[in-house]
């Protein structure tokens, strides 16, 4: 019972989340006993509004990281206070300052992720301050210090808590990498079913689009690394995570490829048990997986069942039933394939049993820094934005005009706490339609609920004091819960806002005030993603397709030269893997906010979620070579291999330029394409040709979707 009640401890207090939550509710907490004991009511809101805005601006980094953001942020939120104070007491002047503000900082966004937050926060401090001045230069000006005092006090806070604990963020990172791995074993454990009326295209869809939230999670605990890395040799713990992490990514390539057609093999192997075998090995790697996953968050040791190794026991046995069997015309590629897979799967557990090892070093702990070296670069990135082509920019203008429509509408209705439309814009805007249109939902819904909690607490609670402590539990829940759960986050800080008001002396008439605002800034932002410079994804699909494509042909690349040097995985490998699946995983993306957007703005569906699955399969051949590199002898690649390679290589260059070329020139993929298959052998002579040329039969059919969903309707 002890050791339970220790494991859930530690699952807590791991959780990112909770880890943010538990950091605000300690600055709050100071900030409410210092207000009492110093009989501070009056400027306690303006201070918790500063301790909130900070929180919006913190990212995953170590201490020093972590102070430079702070400090970053500080100044930013120095440069909007002023910017306020300039612009009262004329609604016009500022009216303007908080849309070139909000366009500016939106832009920023494009340097980072710790640039994005110090401009969301930034944002956010601004339409705080203004609320606090309450239309008063001199009113601005008092505020000001409560304001910054609170987001510095915040920033002490969490930089104390980087320098303490900095191993909690990488745990929650690690572990949910590992529990997505798991669900995408399991995923493609069901492609191995060898049933012939099973949807295997819809399976294949699921599967291509639960990749990208592994990838997304790939890429969040590579830049939780990274944050920690300093320039001596890392501690042991670190280590520990990054060969983890490192096993991760040979685990997800490993799981990623695919030797044959699924369905091939199903009719090729009918009344043999050895796919249901291999189905097993990744069913129960997958369950490893999960398990990994929650030792790692729980701080324990990964146990071992002997499950895994009776698992591939069987598997090979069952192999070597089909070796032994009388042969039959046709079956050697098939059987070649699935002994292929057979490895694969071995070699599968053997990566995940190294990485539930303790101790070791990986041979390269090289990671790529993807953020802006020098300003020269920063600016780079900047200028890059600035046309109607870039969703940022697109969004920038569009939240800079809702804002505006926004303050408009609050100064129309007299509204005195009318700010809060505004905030509901700032929090519900994003760049995609789909996006925008569920935060806004969200967003109202917890308003509701916030309101009828914040009411019962008023009721409940009548004494000034469990009001405050109130307050501060809806502040520390709020910024635990505002990237994971909208409703609650949103829920909690109307609460905090209805039971602040009730302090000072300002409830009445706030329920039906504040639901009239969420409303309206909930239907401004959407309206605005639908209608001003609307980000729909038919724009950006096509372009995203070829991104993948051409991203595949450098991973091909890569991995040839892994076929004539030798298998080495160092950093030039990773990285060009990793960027095949960034943009296999954005394709996928792109299709699934497509579905969500008004039917008439969409592509062909079907075609685009064709394409995605054709592009994924395209991506598990690769990854299959990519598998057994080091596997055969390394040196020149033969004729026929090296010819095949090239082949495919232009073909995906090909297809690549003409995804972004004009409608017309679209019917040249099929005969450009077409060439690139390799001729079609009874027994393959290698895995490297055979791979290429499963790869190469797939061009004719990426062609011919891409034809379809750029078609007009």
């Amino acid at each position: 019972m002890n050791d339970h009640w220790i494991a859930n401890w530690n699952r807590t207090l791991n959780h990112e989340g909770v880890t943010r939550g538990v950091q605000a509710l300690l600055a709050l907490s100071c900030v409410l006993a210092l207000g009492w004991l110093a009989g501070w009511q009056d400027e306690l809101m303006p201070v918790v509004l500063g301790v909130l805005a900070s929180a919006f601006t913190e990212t995953d980094d170590d201490w020093s990281g972590r102070l430079k953001a702070q400090l970053l942020s500080l100044c930013a939120f120095a440069l909007v206070v002023a910017a306020v104070w300039a612009a009262l007491p004329s609604f016009v002047a500022l009216a303007a300052v908080l849309a070139l503000s909000a366009f500016v900082l939106t832009l920023l966004g494009a340097l980072g992720e710790r640039y994005r937050a110090i401009a969301f926060g930034a944002l956010v401090l601004f339409i705080y301050t203004a609320l606090s001045a309450q239309n008063n230069r001199d009113h601005a000006l008092e505020v000001a210090p409560y304001l910054l005092g609170g987001a510095a006090w915040y920033g002490l806070v969490s930089l104390a808590w980087a320098a303490a604990w900095p191993r909690p963020t990488v745990r929650h990172r690690l572990s949910q990498l590992y529990a997505l791995l798991g669900e995408y074993l399991r995923l493609k454990a069901q492609l191995l079913e060898p049933v012939g009326d099973i949807d295997l295209a819809g399976r294949r869809l699921q599967l291509a689009l639960h990749n990208g939230r592994v990838v997304d999670a790939l890429n969040r605990t590579k830049e939780s690394l990274f944050s920690r890395l300093g320039s001596g040799a890392p501690p042991a713990w670190m280590q520990e995570a990054m060969r983890q992490y490192l096993a991760a990514q040979d685990i997800h390539e490993r799981v990623s490829s695919s030797h044959e057609s699924y369905a091939v093999l199903a009719e090729a192997f009918p009344r043999s048990d050895a796919l249901y075998r291999c189905q097993r090995v990744l069913s129960v790697l997958g369950e490893q997986a999960l398990k990994f996953a929650q030792a790692i968050r729980d701080r324990t040791r990964a146990q071992h069942a002997g499950t895994t190794a009776r698992a591939i026991e069987d598997m090979q046995a069952a192999l070597r039933h089909l070796d032994a069997a009388p042969g039959v015309p046709g079956l050697a590629g098939p059987l070649q394939a699935l002994h292929a897979l057979g490895d694969n799967l071995t070699h599968l557990a053997s990566v995940f049993a190294s990485a539930m090892r303790h101790g070791g070093v990986a041979p390269d702990l090289l990671l790529f820094d993807r953020q802006p070296q020098t300003l020269r670069e920063a600016w780079r990135r900047l200028r890059a934005q600035l046309n109607l082509r870039s969703a940022l920019m697109r969004h920038a203008l569009r939240l800079s005009l809702a804002l505006l429509v926004a303050f408009g509408v609050m100064r129309a209705t007299q509204d005195p706490h009318g700010y809060w439309i505004l905030l509901t814009v700032v929090f519900t805007s994003q760049p995609h339609f789909g996006a925008t249109l569920s935060r806004a939902v969200q967003r109202a819904v917890g308003t509701v609920v916030g309101l009828a909690v914040g009411w019962a607490l008023i009721r409940l609670f009548p004494g000034a004091l469990l009001q405050a402590v109130c307050m501060v539990l809806a502040g520390a829940l709020f910024i635990g819960k505002r990237q994971t759960d909208l409703r609650t986050a949103a829920g909690a800080i109307t609460a905090l806002v209805l039971l602040s008001f009730h302090q000072m002396g300002m409830s009445q008439g706030v329920i039906p005030a504040r639901l009239l605002d969420a409303a309206l800034g909930s239907a401004i932002s959407a309206l605005a993603a639908w209608l001003v410079l609307p980000n729909w994804q038919a724009h950006h699909f096509p372009h995203l397709a070829a991104q993948a494509l051409r991203a595949q042909a450098g991973y091909l690349h890569a991995i040839l030269l892994q076929y004539q040097d030798g298998k080495q995985d160092h950093l030039a490998y990773r990285l060009a893997r990793r960027n095949a699946h960034n943009a296999d995983a954005a394709l996928a993306n792109s299709y699934g906010a497509m579905r969500k957007e008004p039917r008439r703005t969409r592509l062909n569906e079907a075609a685009c979620g064709q394409f995605v699955v054709l592009s994924h399969m395209l991506l598990n051949f690769l990854s299959a070579l990519g598998a057994h590199r080091g596997e055969v002898e390394t040196g020149a690649l033969d004729a026929l291999s090296s010819q095949a390679a090239e082949q495919l290589q232009q073909g995906l260059e090909s297809l690549s330029q003409l995804l972004e070329q004009p409608l017309l020139h679209l019917p040249v993929v099929y005969r450009s394409a077409g060439t690139a298959v390799p001729p079609a052998e009874p027994q393959a002579r290698s895995l490297l040709r055979s791979q290429l040329r499963l790869a190469s039969l797939l061009l004719p059919e990426l062609g011919q979707q891409a034809l379809l969903f750029r078609a007009p309707r």
